[in-house]
This record gives C-alpha cells, structure tokens and sequence, in this order.
C-alpha cells in the first residue's frame, strides 16, 4: 500500500513516489534490486563506454520494476547498449543528454515507460513533443550531469505548468522535507540520486563515501573540468556537478590550458587510477550536506523519506486554518 498516492506509485505499485537516480558507476543491478524492495522505484546507470552485455548482467539481478538510465550523446557509438535495454524490458528507460526521439517508439513497442531529464522548459517542451511518458525536472543543485541554468523550484514550477505529463523532480532532494516540498508543489515523485550514493548497495569505493561525509552543503561545483580531463567526450552543453578538491580548484576557469595541456591530462590519469582524494571526481549534489556518511542500506534512507506522508498531513491540517 502506497504511503502517498501519485501517478509513479500507482504506474509502478509503488510504496513512496521515488526513483533511485540511474547514476553510472553507483547503481547497479544489486542496487537496483535493493531500491525496488524497499518500495521505490530502483534504477540501474549505465556509463558512457558501458557494453551491451554489461547491461544484460545488471538487469538480470534487478527485481521487479526498474529503470535503466542511457546517455543519449554515446548511443550512436554504443547501439548495443540500446538493444541490451530493449531486450531487458525494463519498466522504465530514462533516455536523457540528447534528442530521445530516435528512440522513444521504440521502447513504447517494447511496453517500456520513457522518461527524459531537462535542465530547462525549454528542454521539457522538446521531450514531451518526442513523445516521452514523463519529464525528470533536473535543477542545477542536482549531482552528476546535466545543465545547472535553473534551480530544481523554479524548474519545476515552470515545467508544470507548460506540460502535460507527469514531472518528477530532481536535483537536491535528499530528505522527507525535500520530498514533501515537491509533492506539496505538484510533482509526481522525486528522483534522488545523492541521498543514495553512500547506502550499503551502491558501488561507490569507500574512499569516496568518506569524502561525501565530510562534505558540507557548499562543497560542490558544477563545471566541465572532470570532463575535460576525464576525456569522456560529454557534448558541450553539459557539464557535472561533484565534490570540490584541488584539481578543480586549479582548473577551474582554464578549462581550455587544460584540454591542451597534455601532460595534465596524463597526470590527472595517474592520479585518479591512484585513487588520489585530491584528483578522482566524486559526482554529488548539493544534498551532499546532509548525508552523516555511514553506509546503511537503501531501506532505512527510504524508511526516513516516508517521513514525507505525515509532514504532508500535517501541512494539509494548516489549510484552512484562521491565523
């Protein structure tokens, strides 16, 4: 029985309207799997170089209904990694960074839900016109890649009222209050990527989660350093919000020395195979201030976000009232 009723836990017999953010190099199959028994929607991130047959391994440790997340930017030189999904069959694909519609029809044959993350109304007027399910409201506080031109509030109050599909909000929601705040607003769920990466079932190294635990909230950036460095081919348009360490602290603003910068470059790969704190990129949103850092299971980080129901109630019993 769902805590909070909205078009994501009646599409997906869900407990609490959530999807575990399809996060490349945290979310697997296992962490998947863990996200859909404890009654949210679990979400599997697929990497830029990931291969076809990777896919294929992850889906078949996922259980009941999950989403793959694809970037679109990569699928021309990866099309094994869209066949993989096709032939998964899972509930949802987020087909994201890119023009989904080559794509969509094809999932819809398939029976699968297509969602798209937009940093603008812009953006959210071209997915739905591409004929995708659902709109992932991403605003610049989120982790990860995207665009970091709105935040999530006003991306989401403007995206609502120019579509006509469901909007899920991202970006920054990593509590009750932040999940509460959005339902309150009008979104169908929220996809929460950080609140999740330090959890037992994620991929995250612990060297990592150590460092999102002594992150406060001011000690994210977003910019296209680790990209350049990285040497991922991310199209322009996108960049990535992530921890701050020295690395960007020294390239941020020269982004163009240091794609010429060669020596850099092969630096900067020695030292994030090294696993060196001060280099390797660790993707994370604003939300970041509020992780404690333990490593607990994805059960009891969604057992605190149904908070969110009886802070709704409560919210509800003040409508009405005389001051």
């Amino acid at each position: 029985m769902a805590l909070i009723n909205t078009w994501l836990t009646d599409r997906f017999d869900l407990a609490l309207p959530v999807v575990a953010a399809t996060m490349a190099g945290v979310a697997d199959g296992r962490f998947a799997a863990a996200a859909t028994r404890a009654g949210i929607l679990g979400g599997i991130g697929v990497g830029g170089a990931a291969s076809g047959g990777w896919i294929t391994e992850q889906a078949a440790v996922a259980e009941g209904p999950y989403a793959i997340g694809l970037q679109l930017w990569g699928l021309a030189d990866h099309p094994d990694q869209f066949e993989a999904t096709l032939a998964a069959r899972p509930t949802m694909v987020s087909l994201s960074f890119g023009d989904p519609t080559p794509y969509v029809e094809q999932c819809h044959q398939a029976g699968i839900v297509v969602v798209s993350q937009v940093g603008t109304t812009t953006a959210a007027r071209a997915a739905v016109d591409a004929g995708v399910d659902a709109i992932v409201a991403r605003g610049g506080e989120g982790g990860g890649h995207g665009v970091d031109q709105v935040a999530t509030l006003p991306l989401l109050q403007s995206v609502l009222e120019v579509v006509d599909v469901p909007v899920i909000a991202a970006g920054g929601i990593a509590t009750a209050r932040g999940l509460a705040a959005v339902l309150a607003a009008g979104a169908a769920g929220a996809w929460i990527g950080t609140a999740f990466t330090t959890c037992v079932e994620s991929t995250l190294p612990d060297d990592a989660v150590a460092l999102l635990a002594a992150a406060g909230e001011d000690r994210t950036a977003f910019g296209k350093v680790f990209d350049i460095a990285q040497r991922t081919g991310w199209p322009t348009e996108f960049g990535g919000r992530a921890l701050i360490n020295s690395f960007t602290e020294r390239w941020t603003g020269q982004e163009d020395r240091l794609a010429a910068d060669a020596s850099a470059l092969d630096r900067f790969a020695a030292a994030r195979d090294a696993r060196d704190p001060e280099v390797l990129p660790v993707w994370a949103g604003q939300g970041a201030g509020l992780l404690d850092g333990r490593r607990r299971p994805i059960s009891d980080i969604v057992d605190e976000l149904g908070e969110a129901a009886g802070l709704l109630r409560s919210a509800a019993e003040q409508v009405g009232q005389e001051p």
